[in-house]
C-alpha cells in the first residue's frame, strides 16, 4: 500500500431521529440519520410511519375516496316555438 493516499478514518458519532446515538468510523465525521437499527421496522418488527413534514397526511387527504356529489335534476328546456 502506498503511504499518504488514504483519507483519515476517525470515529464519528451517528445520531438518529429517534434519539439513539452510536459511534462508528467515517471519513465525513459526525452526522444525523432518519432511521437506525433501533427504530427501523425491519429490525424492530413493528410498523411505524415515518412522516416527513406531513406528507403522509397530505397524500391520504388527496387520494381518499370521496362520495360523488348528488346529481341535481337537469333544468327543463324551454319548449321550442311551433310553426317555424
Amino acid at each position: 500500500m502506498k503511504e499518504g493516499i488514504h483519507p483519515s478514518y476517525p470515529a464519528a458519532r451517528v445520531t438518529c431521529a429517534c434519539g439513539n446515538t452510536f459511534v462508528t468510523r467515517s471519513t465525513r465525521g459526525d452526522f444525523q440519520v432518519d432511521v437506525c437499527s433501533a427504530c427501523h421496522p425491519f429490525y424492530t418488527g413493528t410498523q411505524k410511519l415515518i412522516d416527513t413534514a406531513g406528507r403522509v397526511d397530505r397524500f391520504r387527504r388527496r387520494y381518499e375516496k370521496k362520495a360523488p356529489p348528488p346529481k341535481a335534476p337537469a333544468p327543463a328546456a324551454p319548449p321550442e316555438p311551433a310553426g317555424k
